[in-house]
């Protein structure tokens, strides 16, 4: 009975923990980031299912981060430029027509029963 509750972290008992790999957290794409996208990264992957894009808009992200709209914009333009995220679904948001915001792939973190692509390791290595 003992062994069972011997790999219980605390830090799991209020709804989980993110995981970033140190590799990543060292890594010169990271460091070079803003420390605005270093926090849309976090919030993105709260969001995040191996099954599902994210769908996380700049609305949100300004609320969350909190900064101005146009430096969420600024923050998903950079992690998307450094290979961090990428667009699968190209949505604008409105409203009215009750559309929805872009679905975002972290490139760092498995999907679909793929491994992780990695792209922001390729990109800041050439």
């Amino acid at each position: 009975m003992a062994g069972r509750n011997r790999f219980k972290q605390p830090f799991d008992k209020r709804g989980g923990a993110l995981v970033v790999s140190t590799y990543l957290l060292k890594s010169d794409a990271y460091l070079s980031l803003s420390p605005q996208a270093k926090v849309l990264m976090m919030l993105l992957q709260i969001h995040w299912k191996s099954d599902r894009l994210v769908d996380y808009g700049v609305r949100e992200a300004a609320e969350k981060i909190p900064c101005s709209k146009r430096t969420a914009i600024r923050s998903f333009k950079e992690l998307e430029d450094k290979g961090f995220i990428s667009c699968q679904n190209e949505f604008w948001f409105s409203s009215r027509t009750g559309s929805r915001t872009r679905g975002w792939r972290l490139e760092w973190l498995p999907f679909n029963d793929r491994p992780p692509a990695n792209t922001w390791e390729k990109k800041n290595n050439d």
